[in-house]
């Protein structure tokens, strides 16, 4: 298998982590896996087969896509305060919160809150 393949996979397995303040000894606990095995998908010599690949993509709720493709060129932030980033790029994992991003690139953190507090009301307002 082509090692690009296996680096782009190690870099966004990383972020994943990273993001959900989660480490290898938690994929390891939560999803009943081998940490050698873990380890050399962390460090980019070897790739997992599909169903962990898809097993990986359900823990941490985004999609397949997310794991093995190579979305650097999408680099360019979109949100100029990187806290805000960051705030947003969990939200953009959460299917219920996506459409907040056709939100202006200006917001505050506290504005793109206020949106999700209000996006949730509505939603238990209306049972869902």
């Amino acid at each position: 298998m082509d090692s690009n393949y296996k680096r782009v996979f190690a870099q966004n397995l990383s972020n994943l982590l990273a993001a959900n303040k989660k480490t290898q000894a938690d994929l390891v606990a939560d999803l009943k896996l081998n940490k050698s095995t873990v380890s050399t998908w962390v460090n980019g010599t070897k790739m997992p087969r599909m169903n962990k690949i898809e097993q990986l993509a359900n823990y941490f709720g985004v999609e397949k896509s997310d794991l093995i493709e190579d979305k650097s060129d999408i680099n360019d932030p979109y949100y100029i305060d990187p806290e805000v980033a960051e705030y947003a790029n969990k939200l953009k994992d959460n299917p219920d919160m996506r459409l907040l991003f056709d939100a202006a690139e200006d917001m505050s953190k506290d504005d793109i809150d206020f949106v999700v507090n209000l996006i949730e009301g509505l939603k238990k307002r209306e049972g869902k």
